[in-house]
């Protein structure tokens, strides 16, 4: 057996983590077939784990001796196979501690009074050879941190969001390489963030209780090769002055005179007598810790399509995609030239459409650069980004390229078929969740920039699917934990200043988005400790919600939001319906939750509970029907969400189903479900055999359907099916995706950790081929089929610590072949497929009646 992908806290080579027990986890590979890891040993440091007889190849707990703060540590594995044969040593990885219980020293927050953006500064000496520097800090909201002239690092819009109040980020830097012998100078420059937004916004970031002008802490450790450690911290010898950037927000953008500008400020040798000394300022309440998330980076700079002039002085720029992000400007023009940068998703009467009705003032997504008068001048936004395609210019014409931008997570899912609108579908989700990962899963990277919890509940498992989210929704459960009141109660919104607890709330399906989150990171990544470090918050907001219920039901505001026809928001029906449906799949993820952590509970009582009240009230026995007194029509939604959780009596289940294929064939294949029901919906027909109805909705052009809006030239998923949809970059209408991978492809997590997959491409309709790649925590799995005539052709790779079972389409057992068919075991027959359960190797199965 191979060793390779070693990983630490879930990162390779992870730089200052405040873990003090950290989690490895490595790939074991071998060749041909039924390979499986009996045992490991793992060394970290000076401490040997010895021969583990384990089949456990993540979340796998260092036990050694206490860890050292600041210390980086080499670590390797080696594992046994089958025949108690040991594999070589991997190749040596590292991690490195942070500050750990050590904390910040000396160092004192410190800011000050000024009129932009401002910069800070230090100078201090370096006098011998340097074999380790780090740098450890927190600028709030946003800090650009320099050394000697050069940016420490590549990660811009740092550190993460969180609630202030609870938590504060700070980040670890190695910056030996940016020290010299003699003089040196460590600066930054801050930005607002929400930390400072000034901005006045109907969700009260302005107020927030932490709400403060920009500051920093940080701490620099100098480690020379004759064993001295000398520091540099923040305190009352730094300097400040005012910068170039003369605003800075989130939402309305930002201006930058470069007139202002002070070339090499950050440099050793300039002056900063006229500078002001700084005031050391209150500390935030939240508790500093390390950043073990992926930071937000440039992660692609592109051209636009086209650059036109719509009358004189105004250009539009098309940067031929819907992104999150901004453009970097390169311009000529005479000193004070204002160059304005409009941005948005949308053109009307020859203008960029940048209005935000949910932010004071008419000033929306706009950039303005003063120029210099210096030559050609290169400048890029630092502290806002933005949600857009198009970007209107003004004063000059500048060079523009788009530069996108979101947090630095790894795409793990490849898919293709000759299915043009799959593929299409499936690139647009992945660029649309991309567009609003910014440390917190946002809605939209236009208008809001939160944290809905319903959004995140509904996308999550296609999100799961397609990107390494691992340090990501870890990070925001803890958000979620910080967020919560001391009732129990979390807000619609995460992180939150207090928003949202009374607005739109209580909205039952968008905060039980934590037991289901916390049970998808389970199920995606096998993560045990995640479960327990979140038991007593999870107990408390349940609680909270079970207190509320009134006969059997969960009121909620929200309910299945923005179905068709109704783009204020909610749907007509009954909001207590989504609402205890919701409730009922969040008792259930607890109760096994609790059940893998041995903790006691009564969660499935409570869910039969909300069962037998939603359907008492919604369940017409007679017709096979969910309906409320509110409902105009039948809603496809109020049926779909009780088949999809389990809630529906089985001996109507059906009935319900059936009831359900007929109303999508009678509204010519259509749907009518919002965000809520358009994740399940395909799935559901399809599980119930009405698979063919699910794919001619999938494939639907007319209004309303996800073809509509590419028809309309969307290329990424869209907030309301109209076609003046207010949002133009938002995924969670977008969850037809997880019925592409999962029906059409075939593809699906049966187990803890991808222990188990099931193969089923039981949507194969309209298709001729699907494959799908997926980087999983056990390995690589992938599912590769294509259909010429009446064969069929299944490739199956199942890796190390993995049990596949797979279904081939066919009329009988015997018309399917297996190869290798000595290894493949026994199949059985079942509803059209032959069944075979397989272990770790490469798995080839034709059909000859598909």
């Amino acid at each position: 057996m191979l060793v390779a992908s070693l990983k630490a806290e879930y990162a390779v080579r992870p730089l200052g983590t405040d873990v003090d027990r950290p989690r490895f986890s490595w790939i074991a590979s071998a060749p041909g077939y039924g390979a499986v890891q009996t045992a490991y040993q793992l060394r970290v440091g000076s401490w040997d784990s010895g021969k583990v007889t384990s089949s456990r190849s993540f979340g796998v707990e260092y036990d050694g001796p206490a860890l050292t703060p600041r210390t980086r540590y080499q670590w390797s594995v080696r594992v046994w196979d089958g025949s108690d044969r040991a594999s070589e040593w991997a190749a040596e990885e590292w991690f490195e501690t942070g500050l750990l219980g050590e904390g910040f020293g000396a160092a004192q927050w410190i800011g000050g009074e000024t009129s932009s953006a401002p910069l800070l500064r230090r100078a201090f000496s370096v006098d011998g050879t340097v074999r380790s520097a780090r740098l450890y800090a927190s600028g709030l909201g946003y800090a650009e941190l320099r050394i000697n002239g050069q940016a420490v690092t590549d990660a811009v819009l740092d550190p993460g969001f969180t609630d202030y109040g609870r938590t504060v980020l700070y980040v670890t830097h190695d910056v030996t390489t940016l020290l010299q012998s003699g003089e040196n100078a460590v600066g930054a420059e801050l930005g607002r963030g929400f930390f400072g937004m000034n901005t006045p916004n109907v969700w009260r970031w302005h107020t927030a209780p932490w709400t403060a002008e920009p500051r920093l802490i940080a701490r620099l450790v100098i480690e020379y090769d004759d064993d001295r450690v000398a520091e540099v911290v923040t305190d009352e010898a730094w300097r400040i002055t005012g910068g170039p950037t003369l605003s800075d927000s989130l939402y309305t953008g930002e201006t930058y005179d470069a007139r202002r500008a002070l070339p090499g400020w950050d440099s050793a040798s300039f002056a900063d007598s006229a500078w002001s000394p700084v005031d050391v300022v209150d500390a935030p309440s939240g508790q500093l810790r390390a950043q073990e998330h992926e930071p937000i980076r440039v992660v692609e700079t592109v051209a636009p399509v086209s650059v036109d002039q719509v009358r004189p002085g105004v250009w539009i720029a098309d940067c031929g995609r819907t992104t999150a992000g901004w453009v970097r400007l390169r311009v000529s023009a005479p000193a004070g030239t204002t160059v304005s940068l409009t941005y948005g998703e949308t053109v009307a009467d020859g203008n960029v459409v940048a209005v935000n009705g949910h932010v004071e003032g008419d000033r929306i997504q706009r950039d303005e650069y003063i120029a210099a008068g210096s030559g050609v001048e290169v400048w890029e936004p630092r502290f806002s980004y933005k949600g857009f395609r198009y970007v209107q210019i003004e004063g000059a014409q500048p060079e523009v390229e788009l530069r996108v931008v979101n947090s630095d997570v790894r795409s793990v899912t490849a898919f293709a078929s000759t299915e043009p609108a799959y593929e299409q579908f499936e690139q647009a989700m992945r660029l649309t969740v991309l567009s609003n990962l910014h440390g917190i899963p946002t809605d939209t990277p236009f208008y809001e920039k939160n944290g809905w919890t319903g959004d995140a509940q509904v996308g999550a498992p296609t999100m799961l699917a397609t990107l390494d989210l691992a340090r990501f929704f870890t990070k925001w459960l803890g958000d979620i934990r910080d967020s919560q009141a001391q009732s129990g109660q979390l807000p619609v919104i995460i992180p939150t200043n207090g928003w949202g607890f009374t607005e739109l709330s209580p909205a039952t399906e968008w905060p039980t988005v934590y037991p289901i989150l916390l049970h998808e990171m389970h199920r995606a990544y096998g993560d045990e400790r995640l479960l327990r470090e979140h038991w007593d918050s999870l107990t408390r907001y349940l609680e909270w919600e079970l207190d509320r219920v009134e006969d059997g039901l969960s009121v909620s505001v929200l309910g299945d939001w923005l179905p068709p026809g109704y783009s204020d928001g909610p749907a007509p029906e009954d909001r207590r319906l989504t609402g205890t449906a919701y409730l009922y799949r969040a008792m259930l993820a607890a109760a096994e939750i609790g059940d893998l952590l041995g903790k006691p509970h009564d969660y499935r009582k409570a869910a039969a509970s909300l069962a037998d009240g939603l359907n008492r009230t919604f369940l017409d026995r007679e017709l096979a029907v969910y309906r409320s007194a509110d409902d105009p029509d039948y809603r496809q939604t109020s049926n779909v969400v009780p088949l999809a959780f389990g809630i529906v009596p089985s001996d109507l289940a059906d009935r319900v189903a059936a009831n359900l294929a007929a109303d999508v064939e009678s509204r010519g294949f259509h749907l009518n479900t919002g965000c809520l029901g358009v994740g399940v919906l395909l799935p559901v027909l399809t599980a119930y055999g009405y698979g063919d109805a699910a794919t001619k909705v999938a494939l639907q052009r007319s209004y309303p359907s996800w073809g509509y809006w590419f028809d309309q030239g969307a290329d990424t998923m869209w907030e309301m099916w109209e076609a003046d949809s207010r949002s133009r970059n938002h995924y969670f209408q977008g969850t037809v995706v997880q019925w592409i991978l999962e029906n059409v492809a075939g593809l699906r997590n049966g187990g803890t950790g991808w222990e188990r997959i099931v193969v089923r491409p039981d949507a194969r309709g309209e298709t001729g081929s699907a494959s799908v790649r997926t980087s999983t925590i056990r390995g690589q799995v992938a599912v590769m089929w294509r259909r010429k005539s009446r064969v069929f052709a299944l490739e199956v790779h199942v890796p190390v610590g993995v049990t596949a079972e797979v279904h081939v389409p066919s009329e009988s057992a015997s018309d399917v072949a297996a190869v290798p068919q000595s290894l493949a075991g026994e199949a059985t027959y079942e509803d059209g497929y032959t069944i075979y359960t397989v272990g770790a190797g490469i798995w080839n199965f034709t059909s000859r009646t598909a």
